[in-house]
Order: structure tokens, then C-alpha cells, then sequence
């Protein structure tokens, strides 16, 4: 190359680089107060982001400079879409993921896995990491949102229903039909006599799935109340989190108590011997990753396991809804309230 020539570009050579848009939000109505002693008439209001007209500005960039630029350019192309340092350890469970597909494939299995949780649980980071390296053809993620005027007139279990897997497929609900045990209730999204007929639909509903062939996975984000404060802060200051705060996360720490009872209640109620709830502790992510895969991976009697892992989930991880119900009765005795 001709260092000169080189030289002589660089230095004319300009970068125009845009301005970070400017994030909004429109602001949202009031949430009703908790349901079972107030108004119920309480709507959601989506999040909108606005953005600010794009401007330029010009920097001058010297060759160093821009050899530098291309050196960090190499190093990010070099990994894109590799694992990253944190997520090695996840790398033989996500083989193992591997092998429970084509193992419900070839046996024509259909699974579904529920992952329920307050905001900012950790639910959307452990589903990619499961999902990272499946045959997208045999797996679906289902994140629906508000119910149309019409589904609103079916049957509650309908709309999910329709997302179900065949046979040899899986599904994973990020947030399920548990929506009606706890956010609607606590927000006034559902009326009482809605709520209560959940309840005592919810058991027999999943009793049939599992009769008729369904693996069913129940698994339920638990988090501390300061570390969910931690990452909600987190997602306000960073521009490529921002879209995940909306509304109803700012009241999540507002409603913290309401949201503890309903999540006694919905454990007291649902956790069966054929469709038990699986507690994982999420204040780590990174624990909860991986021990989410063992989970799942124990669910289902697969082929060809690697006789090198192990597939124990930590205790202090992964615990049973029974055991998260003695904890909160415990709690609950001692402290005068659970602590979520």
C-alpha cells in the first residue's frame, strides 16, 4: 500500500455519524387500585417511542484513527453470532437441547414450556439462550399481546390454544393463561368472577393436556424486589433496553405486594402432581440459564444424553412450588409479609 497516498486520504477523509435518537413515552392513565377492593375499569396503555429527526456531525478522523475503527470492526465481525464468554457454560446443555428436539420429533412429542415471572425476571434472556441453536422449524416463541375485542368474546383458553404444538414440536410461552392469575387481576384487567373461574378451570385444562401426550413445563421467574428495581433502572438509562420498560413495569415495584399474593394464591391453586410449578431463582441470570436447561432437559426421557453432564439442578436455583409456598408461610408468620 501506498503510506503516503494513505496518509494524505485519511486526513481528508470524514465520518458522519449520527446522534443518538431521543426515546419518549406517552404518558400512561392511572392504574386501578388492587381489584378485590376497588375499580376494575382500568385499560392498559401500550408505550410509544418518539423519535428525534436524525442529525449529522462531521468528525475528522486521522489514519490511526481509522485503522483503529477497522481493527475493532474485525473483532466484533469475528464473533457475531459466537457465543459469548458468559454463555460457554450453557454450550453442552444447548447440544443436549438439540437432542430433545429430534428426540420429540422423531417420536412425534409436542411440548410446551411456560415462563412466568414478574418484570424483569430474566424470562426473554433464558428463552434465547434455549432457543439459540434449535431447528426453527420445530419451535415457536408466543408472546401475545393484549386480547382483541373479539377474542375477548371466546373462550379465555382459545387464543393460546391456537399457538399449541403439533406433535413433535415445541412451544414456549413467554408470559401463558396465567396472565389472568396475576397481572390482570392486580392491574383490573379481568373481573373477579373471571379470575375465580380461572382458578377453577386452570387444573383440569392442563390435566387433559398431560393425559392426551402433552409434555408440559411450568417454570416461574423469581426475583428480589431490589434487583428487579436494579435492572428497571438499568433499562431507563440504556437506549437499547428502553423499549422493554413500559407503563406497567414503572407500577411493578408499586404493586409488589399484590403481586406476592396473587402469586401465593396462583401456586396454592395450580401447582398439581400432573402440572407442578417449577421455581427458578433469577436474581443470576446466569444461573438461571443454565439451570432452566436442566430443567427442561429432565423433563422429557431423551436419547443419547452426555453421561458427562450433570443434569441436577442447584437447590438453592431451582425449587419446588411447594417448597416456595412453605417459604412464604414461613415469611409471612415471621416477617408479618412474604417477601415476593
Amino acid at each position: 500500500m501506498n503510506s503516503q497516498g494513505d496518509d494524505a486520504a485519511a486526513e481528508e477523509f470524514k465520518v458522519y455519524r449520527p446522534r443518538v435518537p431521543q426515546l419518549g413515552r406517552c404518558p400512561g392513565s392511572p392504574l386501578a387500585p388492587f381489584p378485590f377492593g376497588g375499580s376494575l375499569s382500568t385499560t392498559r396503555q401500550e408505550d410509544q417511542l418518539t423519535e428525534a429527526p436524525m442529525e449529522t456531525e462531521s468528525i475528522e478522523l486521522t489514519r490511526d484513527d481509522l485503522v483503529g475503527q477497522l481493527e475493532q470492526l474485525r473483532h466484533e465481525l469475528g464473533n457475531a453470532g459466537g457465543p459469548t464468554d458468559k454463555d460457554a457454560p450453557l454450550r453442552p446443555y444447548q447440544i443436549e437441547l438439540l437432542k430433545l428436539q429430534r428426540y420429540l420429533e422423531r417420536d412425534k412429542i409436542p411440548m410446551i414450556v411456560i415462563f412466568e415471572g414478574r418484570d424483569a425476571s430474566g424470562k426473554g434472556g433464558t428463552i434465547r439462550r434455549i432457543t439459540r441453536y434449535m431447528n426453527e422449524k420445530r419451535y415457536k416463541v408466543v408472546a401475545l399481546g393484549k386480547p382483541t375485542n373479539e377474542q375477548r368474546t371466546q373462550w379465555y383458553f382459545q387464543r393460546y390454544i391456537e399457538n399449541f404444538p403439533a406433535g413433535g414440536e415445541m412451544v414456549l410461552f413467554d408470559r401463558s393463561w396465567y396472565n389472568r392469575a396475576m397481572v390482570e387481576p392486580v392491574f383490573g384487567f379481568c373481573t373477579k368472577t373471571q379470575y375465580r373461574d380461572f382458578l377453577r378451570g386452570v387444573v383440569g385444562f392442563e390435566k387433559d393436556l398431560v393425559r392426551q401426550g402433552f409434555v408440559l413445563v411450568k417454570l416461574y421467574f423469581s426475583v428480589e424486589k431490589d434487583v428487579q428495581a436494579e435492572r428497571f433502572a438499568r433499562r431507563r438509562t440504556d437506549p437499547l433496553r428502553q423499549w422493554k420498560l413500559s407503563e406497567i413495569d414503572v407500577q411493578a415495584q408499586e404493586y409488589w405486594d399484590d403481586f406476592t399474593e396473587m402469586k401465593h394464591r396462583m401456586l396454592e391453586r395450580t401447582s398439581t402432581g400432573s402440572a407442578p410449578w417449577t421455581i427458578i431463582r433469577s436474581n443470576s441470570k446466569k444461573k438461571a440459564r443454565l439451570n432452566a436447561m436442566k430443567v427442561i432437559l429432565n423433563a422429557v426421557d431423551y436419547d443419547d444424553r452426555n453421561p458427562e453432564l450433570d443434569y441436577t439442578p442447584d437447590p438453592e436455583i431451582v425449587i419446588s412450588g411447594k417448597r416456595e409456598l412453605q417459604r412464604m408461610d414461613t415469611e409471612r408468620d415471621t416477617l408479618g409479609r412474604p417477601r415476593g
